[in-house]
């Protein structure tokens, strides 16, 4: 679903949230994609978005990501993951 060439326009109330902790869910009918912070002092992840699509969606969602991974990993020698990740 990708909309490269489709006009859209851009909500006076959208807003950027750093995540760094998501949980992904399911059911019969939808995707659900909980983001939040993960606070280690605690232990506690405080979800603040929920995102709710088809499967569809969640499928294009997911090549999506993929083709913007590759890209990015080209342009910045890939990515960190696991143990060998360290904090910038």
């Amino acid at each position: 679903m990708n909309q490269e060439g489709t006009t859209f326009e851009v909500s006076s109330r959208l807003e950027g949230r750093y995540t760094n902790y998501f949980k992904v869910g399911h059911n019969a009918f939808e995707f659900l994609f909980d983001f939040g912070q993960f606070y280690p002092e605690n232990e506690q992840a405080h979800l603040h978005t929920r995102i709710i699509t088809s499967p569809k969606c969640a499928k294009y969602l997911l090549e999506s990501l993929r083709e913007s991974l590759e890209r990015y990993e080209s342009a910045f020698e890939g990515v960190q993951t696991g143990e060998e990740e360290t904090t910038p």
